[in-house]
């Protein structure tokens, strides 16, 4: 997997220099279009997105790399005659807060050598907050910034519960049922960042209160299951069976246990 950390190394300095370029909101905020996955675009969105396409294009027609690319705005496209591989990517992971210029977003960039979450192979997701590069190779482990996880793990009991994909009125319609299993909420503005957060165990479970799609959250997943971290859908089929498309599948749920996990799907699904 080495030369996909090259290639998304090389993304992340391109996502760079375009919001350098779109310093503001009044750049950034615009509306632009409506992306595969039903969310609207935004300029800084759109730009992110292009400039990843760019340097995907570019791997595939230097290096004959085929492969079905899988993004947030354009939604599904091949590259080459029935490749198998898939590369599956969000631009902007947090895109409410890249356009307020609030430092938690996230580009996340996962490669699948087929069509499901079992699938993925590797993982890459880069905070353009901390500059933190999470990684993750199936069987080799997971990283961050290249030292290995797992010394500090979620803590038995949830003294953190980080919340995601939230409106005020979804909060608040489930703030009191966690109650009893949380000690405290974050609600942080990116799900990729958020998971990867559980797998340093910097908090302690992570909850969706509305319907992830594997843009959001094949990359990071990644990164829990090389930990023995489990993650659940709240009101699908089994994890390991998610496609990964643009489609909004279901609210996620992870946690230091099953048992934990199970509990929270549960106050999420009703």
């Amino acid at each position: 997997m080495t030369p996909w950390l090259e290639v998304c190394r090389g993304i992340v300095e391109d996502l760079h220099e375009v919001l350098e370029r779109m310093p503001t909101r009044e750049e950034r905020e615009p509306v632009v279009g409506d992306g595969a996955g039903g969310d609207e675009t935004t300029a800084v969105d759109a730009a992110a997105e292009a400039a990843i396409i760019v340097r995907l294009e570019r791997l595939h027609a230097e290096h004959g790399i085929d492969f079905h690319l899988v993004s947030e705005e354009l939604g599904e496209r091949l590259y080459g005659v029935a490749p198998t591989m898939r590369v599956v990517v969000d631009p902007i992971d947090g895109s409410l807060n890249a356009k307020r210029a609030i430092p938690f977003f996230s580009v996340s960039i996962a490669v699948a050598e087929g069509s499901t979450m079992k699938d993925v192979v590797f993982g890459f997701v880069h905070d353009f907050g901390t500059n933190e590069e999470w990684t993750a190779t199936r069987g080799e482990g997971a990283f961050l910034n290249g030292a290995p996880l797992g010394g500090q793990m979620p803590k038995e009991k949830i003294e953190v519960l980080a919340l995601e994909a939230t409106v005020a009125a979804s909060v608040a319609d489930k703030a009191i049922a966690f109650a009893p299993l949380a000690k405290r909420l974050r609600i942080m503005g990116s799900l990729a960042l958020s998971l990867c957060y559980l797998a340093a165990g910097r908090v302690d479970a992570v909850c969706s209160l509305k319907e992830a799609r594997a843009v959001d959250i094949a990359a990071a997943q990644l990164l829990l299951r090389e930990l023995g971290l489990p993650i659940v859908f709240a009101d699908a089929g089994p994890f390991d069976a998610g496609p990964l498309d643009t489609a909004a599948r279901s609210p996620v749920v992870a946690a230091g246990s099953q048992e934990l996990c199970d509990r929270l799907a549960h106050i999420v699904a009703t």
